[in-house]
């Protein structure tokens, strides 16, 4: 293996301070990742590499510190970056250990950067909210039709699958990039108390901080700690609600555009086009380009090399969507405000942002099959290796002595798998406990959800793993769907523990409540960490 340079933490906080690209990439499971880790790592397990870094770092020479586990690990993964294309590759000094040593300060759970931004933002903006007891209050006077009781709605900023799953009653879906465009139809009369709710706290507290900069003239609060303040609080949430904000007017969307460019405005975002370069940079700079609207327009019709984001998202995932901190975030303009009321909060989170207003109308690549095809050109092309048909891989099944072992996220595989597969993570299959586990078949078939992961994976084996026979499945676990044979749902073998899917303790049901009020303590925690550790470059608009 060959010897990596190494990058001390003292050189990354001060490339993060003078907001020069840095991509500090963290290549451990996600379980592990959340349990702490530098404000600006970006999670990016060493099994998914391969799949992930064409599009996560689209300049192949932007600088590149890496740690993992152990040195071993981070090397391994250097090691691959460096086949991929990647030169500027380096490890972190020390790794983990060496970063906390060095004074760095390690932060928990997934989307740190925004979530620590969010909570600054409350402090600093004074964004108002009410308990859940308050909420619930002002629903029911609302509901009861007293004279005095002022109408009130709640507009649920997370994305649409998460507000499906558990609601607050009354609540209407308005992912958090459409509210200042979509919340003047459901709330014309001033009179009106709108209530922004996400699960926890970021994306209330943004989303109601977006309607107060823009001007909206009614009353916004956030709920206070979202749906779990209102389930600690004791109250029920509705499941299964379908509710959406209407369609705008032109006037309507006008009139957003123009507000939410005067916060833009103010935040120093910067229009580009007409003439100028619409942000493809010269290959010195990596450029990140985002479509922020719904993902249904998105896939009606966008501009070829723009990525789908939608705004509320992309600023609650800024660590995902852009994991090379000092790179250009280049958006679509959109005619409706979204683009520029994203851009405004990007701007305040230490980004370079502009909008492309070159043009309008977003038909030049249009449709799943578009946007697939842009996705399948970012990444390398996947290693030749043997591969098996599902038509062979079904006979061999049922003839038995062969394996099917999946190395796609575990929530994947739980999600739909071939049946008799077991699941595992890809580091794990060269592992000599493994082998005895799947009973030294004569064949192991490696199957991801394309198949793309899994023929790297079965690359990294070898043609064969000591007397068992290595192929990758054509066309993955979807082609095997795709053929009309069936897959099996939910738990089945796991020949490692699924350490690759950190389970937020805001999504779902079923969260302990302890978790839940864990979770708040550590939100309300979060300005004094970044205060502590001093690299993160956010300011608030006030005023």
């Amino acid at each position: 293996m060959p010897i990596f340079p190494t990058t001390t933490p003292r050189s990354v906080r001060l490339a993060l301070l003078a907001r020069t690209e840095i991509a500090l990439l963290d290549v451990r499971q996600e379980s592990r990742f959340a349990q702490g880790h530098p404000l600006f790592a970006a999670s990016f397990p060493r099994g998914h590499l391969e799949a992930q870094a064409a599009r996560r770092l689209p300049r192949r020479t932007v600088p590149i510190v890496v740690y993992g586990d152990d040195a071993g690990d981070a090397a391994a993964a250097a090691g691959r970056l460096g086949e991929l294309g990647y030169p500027e590759v380096s490890l972190l000094a020390g790794g983990l250990a060496g970063w906390t040593a060095d004074g760095g300060e390690l932060f928990a759970d997934v989307n740190a950067p925004s979530k620590a931004f969010g909570e600054l933002v409350a402090e600093t903006a004074g964004t108002p909210s009410l308990a859940a007891g308050e909420v619930a209050a002002l629903l029911r006077a609302a509901d009861g039709g007293a004279d005095a009781a002022a109408p009130v709605i709640v507009v649920d900023a997370r994305r649409f699958d998460e507000y499906a799953t558990m609601s607050i009653p009354t609540a209407t879906s308005v992912p958090g990039g459409e509210l200042a465009l979509r919340v003047r139809a459901l709330a014309p009369e001033p009179g009106t108390t709108v209530v922004v709710n996400c699960a926890g706290r970021t994306r209330s507290i943004i989303g109601t901080q977006s309607l107060i900069n823009a001007g909206l003239p009614n009353r916004v609060v956030a709920l206070r700690n979202g749906t779990i303040g209102w389930t600690l609080a004791g109250f029920d949430l509705d499941r299964g609600q379908a509710r959406r904000a209407p369609d705008v007017t032109p006037e309507t969307a006008r009139q957003a555009e123009a507000a939410a460019w005067a916060v833009a405005g103010r935040a120093g975002v910067r229009r580009i086009g007409g003439g100028q370069p619409p942000g493809r940079g010269d290959g010195r700079r990596t450029v990140y380009r985002f479509d922020v609207r719904t993902p249904q327009e998105y896939e009606d019709g966008h501009r070829p090399g723009f990525r789908s984001a939608p705004g509320g998202q992309l600023v609650q995932e800024t660590d995902w969507y852009a994991p090379v901190r000092g790179a250009l975030v280049v958006l679509d303009g959109d005619g409706g405000g979204r683009a520029a009321m994203t851009a405004s909060w990007l701007a305040q989170m230490g980004w370079d942002v502009a909008v492309d207003v070159e043009r309008s109308g977003h038909g030049d690549e249009a449709g799943p099959a578009g946007a697939a095809a842009t996705a399948e050109a970012a990444r390398p092309a996947a290693p030749e290796v043997a591969l098996a048909t599902p038509a062979v891989v079904a006979d061999w099944l049922r003839a038995g002595r062969t394996a099917v072992v999946d190395v796609d996220t575990s929530r994947r595989f739980l999600a739909g798998h071939i049946p008799g597969a077991a699941w595992a993570l890809r580091a794990d299959l060269a592992r000599p406990h493994l082998q005895g586990r799947l009973g030294r078949p004569e064949r192991l078939v490696v199957t991801s959800s394309d198949g793309y992961l899994a023929a790297w994976a079965a690359a990294d084996l070898g043609t064969s793993a000591g007397p068992t026979r290595v192929l990758a499945l054509a066309g993955g676990t979807d082609g095997w769907a795709g053929s009309g044979r069936g897959l099996d749902r939910g738990p089945s073998e796991m020949l490692s523990p699924a350490l690759d899917v950190y389970r937020r303790p805001y999504e779902g049901t079923g969260i302990d409540p302890a978790v839940m009020q864990a979770y708040l303590d550590w939100e309300y925690g979060l300005v004094a960490q970044l205060g502590r550790d001093g690299t993160h470059g956010f300011w608030v608009l006030t005023g």
